[in-house]
């Protein structure tokens, strides 16, 4: 049984059918429906690819951001959809069009309580961490870890856009009781931006592996499988934060799980937190290069 649905909080029952009957909850978008069609065709080429992706000259923008960001780690300029296509895959671009069609569609214009442009700096940042560590570590999903460290915080935009009055009452809380926003968004709604994302996901027949990862990004050693996946994603969020770059206001005072040290073999925290500083140049390099 889904881990949301196992709850029987009644305030979390009112907002999970609250967030089932939004008609305007956004669809799967027209550009990762066309790219999806095109990778069931064997026949299809980089240029026909291209072609689709090349309508959208913001999502152009942001794949060439992600493709010459310091962390993703290629070593030549890529300055055109079809070589980003040809250098990348297109397994792996199919994961970034959708996790950036995703975060587009969602997007807010600035308020009082939230800056867009924080936020993706913030998605962009972990995911690029969380594919950087995982090629470091040798995981081969590269990709998919890349797609959840960009969706893992997409549950705080869904209740800044469509539960405005709560969104600022969290934002209330910590202000005036120092709470964290876990524990307030759990006061408020009866359910946490973790488990929100996992319904989103859930709807847009998502791999299962993303959303268990999207609702277990803040402790990933609770997950029986996914454990290294989530684990990664988890400690490229907590670095933002320790390093003090590309970090959110809402992941303020995370706590590290501190059971990512076995999972990811490192061995003792002395050598995870030499990991950790070893890429500090790395993410001030990441941070300089993010124009969005």
């Amino acid at each position: 049984m889904n881990k949301i649905m196992a709850e029987s909080l009644p305030e979390k029952k009112t907002f999970i059918k609250l967030l089932s009957s939004i008609r305007n909850l956004p669809s799967m978008p027209v550009v990762m429906l066309e790219v999806s069609k095109l990778l069931t065709n064997p026949l299809t080429s980089a240029a026909d690819l291209g072609k689709v992706i090349n309508k959208d000259q913001g999502l152009v923008a942001k794949i060439l951001a992600v493709a010459n960001s310091p962390l993703y780690g290629i070593p030549r300029r890529v300055s055109t959809i079809e070589f980003a296509i040809v250098i990348l895959g297109f397994d792996h671009i199919k994961n970034i069009v959708m996790a950036l069609s995703m975060i587009e569609a969602f997007k807010r214009n600035d308020g009082k309580n939230w800056d867009n442009a924080s936020y993706w700096i913030h998605s962009l940042m972990t995911a690029s961490a969380a594919k950087r560590i995982a090629d470091e570590l040798r995981y081969q999903r590269t990709g998919e870890v890349f797609t959840a460290g960009l969706l893992h915080d997409l549950g705080i935009t869904i209740i800044q856009r469509y539960f405005y009055q709560e969104f600022n009452n969290i934002c209330s809380l910590v202000d005036s009781q120092e709470m964290r926003y876990l524990k307030a968004e759990e006061q408020t709604l009866g359910l946490t931006h973790q488990e929100i994302g996992q319904l989103l996901a859930n709807r847009w027949n998502l791999p299962e592996s993303l959303g268990e990862t999207i609702a277990n990004h803040h402790c990933p050693s609770a997950l029986e499988e996914n454990k290294v996946l989530a684990s990664i994603v988890h400690l490229a969020d907590y670095m933002t934060q320790r390093l003090g770059i590309g970090c959110f206001y809402w992941d303020e005072n995370i706590q590290l799980d501190v059971n990512v040290i076995e999972i990811l073999k490192f061995g003792n925290e002395s050598n995870l937190n030499k990991f950790i500083d070893s890429h500090e140049e790395l993410f001030k390099n990441q941070l300089d290069s993010l124009t969005f």
